[in-house]
């Protein structure tokens, strides 16, 4: 919470701290504008020439900046070297786990993706077993990466994380190695290990990277295997007082024929848009899962969320995977059937209408209960299945919410789709690790038009 303007009036900085945003302010211009000279530096920052002198000294001291070339053939001399962050200064590991995978990507302190590594878990072994594998992928994605060691890790999973504590909360659904991984990541690295619910973290990707970017307030809907949201106030994630802020699948909605209760979301909004019961919903329309199941893209990863749900017509998600891939461990990392549905469905052009709009007319129902509480003015459809949807889907969930709710909001397919979860933990990885490396000088003093 920012101070009224009255409180920091007639305060000054002192020359430490004046230090400190000074060089936080030079350190994010690298990062967004790339190497540059100290007198661009200068004209960037509007400090003085021995001001900006002496934060490159110091920050090339600290080993946060380096000289990385001249900024031009025909000049010479100091004023032409071109500083750069050092972006291995530090190593990032960001982590998406989901109940029958783990992906593990490594980064420099720049967020830049150096190796990334997918393996299947068996969550019916040893939750030992499933603890060890998954160390071992974050050991291997490492050594691909040349990183002796991380700086920071940042763990996305499904599940409710206590702002309290930042552990996860003690629910029937939470996959036990997943609270095992995380105490061992901790236990054995010694360094900050991050916490983070899955939807939460593809929030932050959308908003960094993807379809939110020009927004600071929106709320995306997760839809993948399950259903979730995350909840963007005025560019703070909002996560409640037991970090159970957008758990839409309890939500209770008409169409269900009964009613969530505290132990499972049957009968809520994720019983008419969770994976499962839009695979349901394209039975009744006629579409054949053969022909929507293809093979799966190489540069996708999984979505997960969610509690165990069956779907509108007594199917499980579990059921309905089962049914439609071979049962392999390669197939269990794959993302929700109903991916491909919907994909399908939008390039079947007017064959694929009923069902499209089938569908946004029940995602309208989720939108409309966030709008009503909320009034964000911005929906995000995110995971694999709204970003499947694309503009197709986006844009009918537009016309019924219009019918439902009078607030003027702006419904948009995502543009990260399932790796936004890994994206958006590479993300808060690098937050966490610049905060420290680059002095916590409050918030960032510089944004990038």
């Amino acid at each position: 919470m920012h101070p009224p303007p009255a409180a920091a009036t007639g305060r000054t900085a002192s020359p430490a701290t004046a230090r400190q945003i000074n060089d936080r302010l030079a350190l994010q211009l690298l990062q967004f504008e790339g190497p540059l000279t100290a007198g661009q530096l200068k004209t960037l920052t509007g400090l003085s020439r021995p001001t900006v002198a002496d934060l490159v000294e110091r920050l090339q001291e600290a080993g946060l900046i380096a000289v990385v070339g001249e900024s031009g053939a025909q000049r010479r001399g100091p004023n032409a070297r071109l500083y750069g962050i050092v972006a291995d200064r530090a190593h990032l590991v960001g982590l998406d786990l989901r109940t029958h995978s783990i992906t593990v990507a490594v980064a420099d302190l720049l967020g830049r993706v150096r190796a990334e590594h997918t393996i299947p878990i068996n969550p019916d072994g040893a939750a030992d077993t499933a603890v060890a594998t998954a160390l071992a992928a974050v050991d291997k994605a490492l050594a691909a990466a040349g990183a002796p060691a991380p700086h920071t890790i940042a763990v996305g999973a499904p599940g409710l994380v206590d702002p309290a504590t930042g552990r996860l909360g003690s629910t029937d659904w939470i996959t036990s190695w997943h609270v095992g991984l995380v105490s061992a990541l901790r236990a054995r690295t010694g360094v900050a290990v991050l916490l983070e619910n899955e939807v939460n973290l593809a929030a932050i990707a959308e908003q960094r990277d993807g379809a939110a970017r020009d927004r600071d307030t929106f709320v995306l809907l997760w839809l993948g295997h399950g259903t979730g949201a995350a909840v963007v106030l005025d560019g703070a994630l909002r996560r409640g007082a037991s970090g159970g802020t957008g758990e839409i699948g309890f939500l209770p909605v008409p169409g269900t024929g009964t009613l969530p209760s505290a132990s499972g979301c049957d009968g809520g909004f994720h019983s008419l848009a969770g994976s499962a019961a839009i695979c349901a919903l394209g039975a009744e329309h006629g579409l054949s899962f053969g022909d929507a199941v293809g093979p799966r893209r190489a540069n996708e990863r999984p979505s997960g969320g969610g509690a165990p749900t069956e779907a509108v017509g007594g199917a499980s998600d579990e059921a309905v995977t089962r049914a439609l891939a071979p049962a392999s461990a390669e197939a269990r990392t794959s993302g929700p059937p109903a991916e491909s549905l919907v994909r399908a469905a939008v390039a079947a052009g007017d064959a694929g209408a009923a069902f499209l709009d089938a569908l946004a007319a029940r995602i309208a129902l989720g939108v409309a209960a966030v709008c009503a509480v909320l009034d964000p003015g911005c929906v995000v459809l995110g995971g694999e299945i709204g970003c499947g949807g694309g503009a197709e889907l986006a844009d009918r969930v537009t016309t019924h919410l219009a019918r439902l709710s009078p607030l003027r909001t702006d419904v948009r397919a995502g543009a990260v789709g399932g790796r936004a979860v890994l994206r958006g933990a590479v993300l808060a990885a690098r937050d966490a690790a610049q905060n420290e490396l680059f002095g916590a000088a409050g918030p960032a003093t510089f944004r990038r038009p």
